[in-house]
């Protein structure tokens, strides 16, 4: 996941504890379980709120991307809840990256996992 161009950093996360399941990539100073306390937090925000779904049992959503001015948060689920589901959460820099494609790669290997 790391060799996805602008990749920063990249953790999977357990969604049912909030915390990180393994990480690579940069740090800046942020601890691994806080950043993926923070990134469940905002994915249940999503998942809970009906004005975000498309269907009404809410099971529709498969990736949150959030935007800053310095580069994005991909926010890709392994499977439609959060019970003993993981997450994958990719930071990539707004210059070096490219979002399309790293939405791309994000789903071709978040399927890769969910076989394995």
């Amino acid at each position: 996941m790391m060799a996805i161009p602008g990749a920063q950093r990249v953790t999977l996360v357990d969604c049912a504890s909030g915390l990180a399941v393994a990480s690579a990539g940069r740090d800046d100073g942020v601890d691994q379980h806080e950043d993926a306390a923070g990134a469940t937090d905002a994915v249940r925000s999503v998942l809970g709120s009906a004005a975000l779904s498309a269907t009404p049992d809410g099971d529709d959503v498969e990736e949150i991307i959030v935007c800053g001015a310095a580069g994005y948060h991909l926010l890709v689920l392994t499977g439609p809840d959060l019970d003993g589901h993981l997450f994958v959460h990719l930071v990539v820099d707004r210059e070096k990256g490219n979002l399309a494609l790293a939405r791309l790669r994000m789903q071709g290997l978040v399927r890769e996992m969910a076989v394995r």
